[in-house]
Formats: C-alpha cells, structure tokens, sequence
C-alpha cells in the first residue's frame, strides 16, 4: 500500500515542480492551454523518474518513499518541464 501512496506522492511533486518551472521560466508569447500538457508532462516525469532511482539506488529495499526515488522523481521532472518549456515547446 505504500507504494502507491509513494507514486502518488511522485505525482504531486511533478505537478508542484511544473507549476514551479512556469513560474521561473516565464515566456511572453505563451498560448493559454499548455498549463494541463506541462503538469502530465511533469507528472510523467517524475514518475519514470521515480522509477528509476528506486531502481538504481534502492536495490536492496525497493520502496518509494525512499530517498533514491524521491530524487529521481524531482531531477526526471524538473528535466522534463525544462526540456518542454524551452526545447520543444519553442517549436510548437
């Protein structure tokens, strides 16, 4: 049960981060609509993110709430929001 509760956790540290990204990376010629793609993305990408640093650092004991996905969940997202707010949301 706890496990969910982590990827659940996971998913509201993407949506904080990516309202956290908007909010730094500000661009003047943004369309209204790109709020809902940028929190699923951030979403996303926190929980591959989380995924992965629970696969990597916590081998042993793989919960979610550990330190390792709680990392990865954080670095994959703000990757992810950062990457769409100047990369590819700057060709669209």
């Amino acid at each position: 049960m706890e496990n969910w509760i982590g990827i659940g956790i996971w998913i509201s540290v993407g949506c904080m981060v990516g309202l956290l990204m908007r909010k730094v990376i500000s661009r003047s010629e943004e369309t209204p609509g790109h709020l809902p793609i940028l929190l699923i993305l951030s979403s996303f990408g926190a929980t591959i993110g989380g995924m992965l640093g629970v696969g990597i650092f916590e081998f042993q004991e793989p919960a979610a709430l550990s330190p390792g996905g709680m990392a990865g969940a954080i670095f994959f997202s703000f990757f992810i929001s950062f990457i769409y707010r100047w990369g590819i949301r700057g060709l669209l």
